[in-house]
């Protein structure tokens, strides 16, 4: 083979390598700063690219994915002079990666730091219930902040959040003990109001109670006097309806009074030896002249012989005679 043709195969091949030495492919969510013989030139997005060979290169590779700053526990003073360990995590993304690449030498460093003095400057206006009881106006004023002062590096904060507060070992035994007593203190409330609550649940049930008993007392004796005076009424009823079939049958009150009195002598021909007669009966017996003359009852005290009762001797009058 010719020299010539070997040099030209040579050459070939260098091209070659040179070529593709020179295409860069850029993936997803990232960025390449370029530079032109040490100065900035451009900035190659996603997808493929050439360059100039041996005079453009990549200075810097930048994702532009959300990145996470877990900065380390800060020790803060709050404004009342209690010092606390209060760690904190930071949420950003590059939004220019000219800015992040020139503007600061150390980009993630320069806002660890400026987290954690705008931290301090936060908390030293707070006292110690503010700093425990704030961490969402904490959260909003460090977010604010942080991403005005970070423009400049190309940076973007989307949030902070503290993570961790921790107060010193003492003020965590008081918090203890306060949140102890608060516990009890409720716990003790609460059972008050359970027992009020019962008592007067258990005072309105012995007043319906009662209240119903004296209903239910109040209807049974309506109940009971109105059985009976149905039944009075219904007695009475058959009574009268007795009497006015008897008349109706053609039967006169002197025959009614005769049943009555032949009633009474049955009865007295038991074993009672005293009968009494009600006035009414008497009365009617005395008006009755008919009745007392067939029946001889009309006559108060029963005829009989008159006996002559001997004069009982004195027994004193005989011994003085005696003595005689």
């Amino acid at each position: 083979m010719e020299p010539w043709a070997i040099v030209l195969i040579i050459l070939g091949g260098l091209i070659l390598l040179i070529f593709f030495c020179c295409i860069r492919i850029v993936p997803q969510a990232h960025e390449y700063v370029v530079e032109f013989l040490g100065k900035y030139r451009r900035t190659l997005s996603a997808g493929a690219h050439m360059l100039v060979p041996f005079c453009e290169r990549i200075s810097q590779k930048i994702t532009l994915m959300e990145q996470i700053l877990d900065a380390p526990p800060q020790p803060v003073i709050t404004k009342d002079n209690v010092t606390m360990q209060i760690d904190s995590v930071v949420y950003y993304r590059v939004f220019d990666s000219k800015l992040y690449a020139y503007g600061a030498v150390n980009p993630v460093s320069a806002l660890e730091n400026l987290t954690a003095t705008t931290l301090r400057n936060i908390v030293g206006e707070l006292d110690l219930d503010g700093t425990l009881t704030s961490r969402d106006v904490i959260n909003a004023k460090m977010t604010s902040i942080i991403d005005k002062a970070t423009d400049e590096w190309g940076i973007r904060v989307t949030r902070v959040e503290l993570k961790n507060i921790i107060p010193p070992k003492e003020i965590r035994d008081a918090m203890e003990k306060q949140m102890k007593a608060e516990r009890d203190r409720r716990e003790t409330l609460l059972q008050a109001e359970g027992h009020k609550a019962a008592a007067v649940t258990r005072a309105q049930g012995d007043k319906e109670a009662a209240i119903l008993q004296a209903e239910g007392e109040r209807d049974a004796r309506i109940a009971r006097a109105e059985g009976e005076a149905r039944e009075i009424f219904l007695k009475k009823k058959a009574e009268a309806d007795g009497y006015k079939a008897l008349i109706e049958a053609g039967i006169t009150p002197e025959v009614l009074e005769l049943k009555r009195y032949e009633t009474l002598m049955k009865v007295a021909d038991g074993q009672a030896s005293k009968v009494i007669i009600p006035t009414d009966v008497v009365e009617s017996t005395r008006k009755n002249v008919l009745f007392s003359e067939t029946t001889g009852l009309g006559e108060t005290t029963p005829q009989g012989s008159h006996i002559e009762a001997k004069p009982e001797e004195d027994p004193c009058c005989e011994r003085f005679e005696k003595k005689k």
